[in-house]
């Protein structure tokens, strides 16, 4: 998770909305990335797509079977879609996002009504560290305005 931080870091820095993933699997470093839906013009171009895409790339393979994925923040729709069609093993995220998180609407039990696939999820990782990423970026954006007014709001 200290990896997808840093990750996460990277992207705030770059005017994108710090989220940071990496994927593993046995102990090596598939593929990492940040957001960079503006860097790149693309509403797709969330860290987790990055990170899938780029994984697939590199073993040749687009189901990317016994894998975990680390996540500064909670998975989107469109992420989890993409996650689960990729055959992600485990899941492992740090801030919940209340706002288009896609995972603590649905209790991970019941994702096996929608998917054929189990994904095993694991959240609140590293999520004072994430949370504190998004709450510093959003309040620099919208002039030094205090984020703790907006709790879980990021805008991604």
């Amino acid at each position: 998770m200290d990896q997808a931080l840093d990750w996460a870091r990277r992207a705030g820095s770059a005017g994108e909305v710090p989220v940071g993933a990496v994927l593993v699997r046995a102990g090596e470093c598939l593929a990492a990335a940040g957001n960079a839906p503006i860097r790149q013009t693309d509403p797709t171009a969330h860290a987790e797509i990055g990170v899938l895409r780029e994984a697939a790339r590199r073993v040749g393979n687009y189901r990317l079977g016994g894998t975990t994925l680390y996540v500064t923040l909670e998975p989107c729709v469109m992420c989890l879609g993409a996650l689960m069609l990729a055959r992600i093993e485990r899941l492992v995220y740090g801030a919940s996002d209340p706002r288009f998180g896609a995972l603590e609407r649905l209790a991970p039990g019941q994702l096996g009504w929608v998917f054929n696939h189990h994904l095993a999820v694991t959240g609140g990782v590293r999520a004072d560290p994430s949370r504190l990423l998004l709450q510093e970026f959003f309040a620099i954006r919208r002039g030094g305005g205090s984020m703790l007014d907006r709790e879980g709001e990021t805008g991604r």
